[in-house]
């Protein structure tokens, strides 16, 4: 069996040549691996916690809110869920900048084995389907861009995932805070009934007056029963955001900074453009815009044809001259209504990520704008709280004891005061926790990370 070698392999060199040929440039290949460094990163990032922390567990006596979001995204599985969609994104790429594989075919003629009438007869062929020039680059295009927008959806499901357990640590820390005001009550109701006892004994007081304080000691005692129960609810769902049981025990909050103005001294405006330049969700719709765009070039290219090569050698010929033929083949592309209901639907979609980008970008304004107000509200309530309404309820209630134990004043005024004081310090509690609620939306908002203010925007 005897095959001219030296001409099938100058056909696979030609060959591979021009494969090369219409490979895509370095640019893509170095925004595709500009992408895969990226991921790496952010992976690391992620993982840096468990690093610090074997099993990713907190083991710190009180817990702040930076240590626990960083937990948060080292551990929940729905980050890793969408960090495995980018990866899955980027790798498309390698699939769509190929070409398709060569097809090679030998068949030959059993009945001319070992015969004297006739030659060995053998056919060796080889074949390559190259696409229309241009095809392979605007399908690597959308392909990276695509990726480049779940890039963006996994930084926007970090940042979602960093705002959720910024609520759950603000309810954490409101509720454990208005926990042990709820004990210091129910010590002073404690005293303010042990004074009516005392003034029932020495016929100062009425017997109702102890019964009273009998009564809103019970309420003070329920009152701790709610807010356990409540706090076993946020640990609970703080625990699930940490991917551990539910039951799992946490330590105790560490204070919270209130800052005495909004954060950021910008004017709405700027905000605004602000937030339409960091936020994640607006990046990725226009990343999506510029795969949507390659994908209308690329159906107007499935107008033009793709280009075949072939080579083979043939010994079935009676002439040597023809035993080694090279070929070309075009397929035809006559289905001209289908490639244009492809364009129109490409151009359709395009249209659609535009309206869609558009219509976010004036929900970003209306979040910041929301957020800037709601920040300013809850600043402002700080202020009355601290100010004005728990000076003087802690002034109504002192006043109250004295005339109480000098029998100037009513024991019904007392126990009201105790119970307007305790009801305003839980009250400001939860007024804490809305400052740094709306502290990490206004951050959300702007398009930065709550709660990890030395990231911003990053992604």
């Amino acid at each position: 069996m005897k095959i001219q070698l030296g001409s099938v392999c100058t056909l696979a060199g030609t060959l591979a040549l021009t494969v090369g040929l219409v490979a895509c440039g370095s640019a893509q290949r170095q925004r595709y691996s500009q992408l895969e460094k990226q991921f790496f990163r952010a992976a690391e990032r992620d993982r840096s916690f468990r690093q610090e922390k074997p099993g990713g567990k907190i083991d710190r006596d009180i817990l702040d809110l930076g240590t626990f979001i960083k937990a948060v995204l080292a551990q929940n599985p729905s980050l890793d869920a969408a960090r495995q969609a980018w990866r899955a994104a980027i790798e498309k790429y390698p699939q769509v900048n190929a070409v398709e594989d060569p097809t090679v075919e030998y068949a030959f003629a059993p009945l001319s084995i070992g015969s004297d009438a006739v030659r060995f007869g053998q056919v060796l062929s080889i074949s390559q389907r190259l696409p229309w020039p241009g095809k392979i680059s605007l399908a690597g295009d959308a392909a990276l861009a695509d990726a480049e927008a779940m890039q963006e959806h996994y930084a926007h499901a970090r940042q979602q995932l960093a705002f959720a357990a910024s609520q759950l640590f603000y309810d954490y820390y409101a509720v454990t805070r208005s926990i042990e005001l709820n004990d210091e009550h129910k010590g002073l109701v404690e005293n303010i009934k042990a004074t009516a006892e005392a003034q029932y004994r020495a016929g100062r007081a009425s017997q109702q007056e102890p019964l009273q304080a009998e009564v809103e000691l019970s309420h003070v005692i329920h009152k701790d029963l709610i807010l356990k129960t409540r706090l076993a609810a946020i640990v609970a769902s703080m625990n699930g955001l940490l991917h551990q049981r539910p039951e799992h025990s946490l330590p105790p909050p560490a204070e919270i900074s209130l800052p005495s103005d909004i954060e950021s001294k910008e004017d709405t405006e700027r905000m605004q453009d602000r937030a339409l330049k960091n936020r994640p969700e607006l990046r990725a719709w226009k990343s999506s815009i510029e795969a949507k765009q390659a994908t209308v070039k690329l159906a107007d290219k499935k107008f033009f044809p793709d280009v075949g090569l072939m080579t083979s050698y043939n010994t079935m010929w009676r002439m040597s001259e023809h035993w080694w033929m090279v070929g070309v083949s075009l397929n035809v592309p006559i289905q001209i209504g289908a490639r244009n209901g492809a364009e129109r639907q490409a151009k359709a979609d395009l249209s659609r990520v535009q309206a869609e980008l558009a219509s976010a970008e004036d929900q970003a304004r209306v979040d910041v704008e929301h957020a800037r107000l709601g920040l300013l509200e809850a600043n402002h309530v700080i202020h009355l709280y601290r100010e004005r309404l728990l000076p003087a309820a802690r002034a109504h209630i002192e006043a109250a004891r004295i005339g109480y134990e000098t029998s100037r004043g009513s024991f019904q005024a007392y126990i009201d005061a105790e119970r307007s004081l305790r009801r305003l310090e839980l009250e400001f509690e939860e007024a804490k926790a809305q400052v740094g609620k709306k502290s990490a939306a206004l951050s959300r908002a702007l398009g930065l990370m709550p709660g990890l203010k030395e990231e911003g925007s990053r992604r």
